[in-house]
């Protein structure tokens, strides 16, 4: 039970840290800022997807489909982004639908959401880890 605590724990900082990041990034002003607001952004965005599935699902499974499918579904919006029907526009047009839809499409987009799910994966192998750790 302590074991699942300390993981909810990690999770649950994970989630904040992975947060912040992404803000930064994305409001980041300074060199090379186009970049770190379209795509680095881009690459926390799916991570926070991963961590989120994994409050929820925390099997070893899960931690091999989560990005796969978080990947697919990120797919799927970006391509979203090319249907301008009127109810996905008023969505778009407010700051969570923004963030959470995005509001234009861009290929450059799929690379870092391939990187922020590999990396997604990585960290859910990292806390899974946490709840089969041994104690010393």
């Amino acid at each position: 039970m302590l074991k699942n605590r300390n993981q909810a724990i990690f999770i649950i900082l994970s989630l904040l840290i992975v947060v912040v990041m992404g803000f930064f990034f994305k409001y980041y002003t300074g060199p090379g800022h186009q970049w770190f607001n379209n795509y680095g952004a881009a690459v926390f965005y799916e991570i926070f997807w991963c961590l989120l599935a994994f409050w929820f699902l925390r099997s070893q499974l899960a931690v091999k489909q989560i990005p796969v499918w978080v990947l697919i579904v990120t797919c799927i919006l970006e391509f979203l982004q090319l249907w301008h029907p009127p109810l996905l526009q008023e969505v778009r047009a407010t700051l969570i639908g923004k963030w959470l839809l995005g509001s234009t499409f861009s290929w450059w987009d799929f690379p870092h959401y391939v990187l922020g799910c590999v990396l997604g994966w990585l960290w859910l192998r990292q806390l899974q880890r946490i709840s089969y750790a041994k104690k010393s």
